[in-house]
């Protein structure tokens, strides 16, 4: 994982679908998420069985946390007009782990290069807006140990700040499982030595990325 440096990408929750009409010519765009490339091949190949009368079944997926792996498909349509502007919506809203089909049904009136262009990226961006989209930013998993004397202080600064503990064992001293920021991390970690006076001690388990719930977009 990249450090403090890295951004947040989005991820889809939820998959949706979106039309745009050009000059008669149907786009139905059909998104979903795909974590692999073997998820993102079989998605399309559902969608051109499903849509198997239209002209054209248009693709492009991005897979990795990073963006690792991108591919597009014209699917015989004038090179660079559709495949690669569907990516670049894509890519261009740090959207990860997602595979995007625009089916074409042809209306009878050529659109030219640009035409076909602005109709696949409208597509894309139509669909996406019936999605649900969540924000993944790079956070550490904490572990959390106090005795019983000062859970009532951590859980009350957890509650400020709006952490819900991902896991809790009550025993001879109380163990807290949560997930933070990364750019918060170390200062929350003071923070709770300080207000249980050094009787809490806290692990730094894991870096990784997790889901923004505050932030995601219906």
């Amino acid at each position: 994982m990249e450090k403090n440096g890295e951004k947040a990408f989005h991820i889809l929750l939820q998959g949706g679908q979106g039309e745009y009409v050009e000059k008669k010519s149907r786009f139905i765009a059909t998104l979903r998420k795909c974590e692999s490339e073997e998820e993102a091949a079989a998605f399309i190949e559902e969608m051109k069985k499903k849509y198997w009368d239209a002209r054209h079944n248009c693709s492009a997926y991005v897979i990795g946390s990073r963006g690792e792996i991108t591919r597009c498909s014209d699917d015989g349509e004038p090179g660079g007009t559709a495949g690669r502007p569907m990516l670049e919506v894509l890519t261009g809203r740090r959207i990860r782990n997602a595979a995007v089909v625009v089916t074409r049904y042809f209306g009878g009136v050529l659109l030219g290069t640009g035409g076909l262009v602005r109709a696949y990226t409208q597509a894309v961006q139509e669909g996406l807006k019936n999605c649900v989209i969540g924000r993944m930013r790079p956070g550490w998993k904490l572990s959390v140990t106090t005795d019983y004397g000062g859970i009532g202080k951590v859980l009350y600064l957890l509650g400020n700040v709006g952490i819900q503990p991902l896991s809790s064992d009550y025993g001879e001293k109380i163990v807290l499982e949560l997930i933070v920021p990364s750019e918060s991390a170390e200062a929350f970690c003071g923070k709770i030595v300080d207000i249980t006076d050094g009787r809490a001690e806290v692990e730094k388990c894991q870096e990784l990325y997790y889901v923004d719930k505050d932030e995601a977009e219906v």
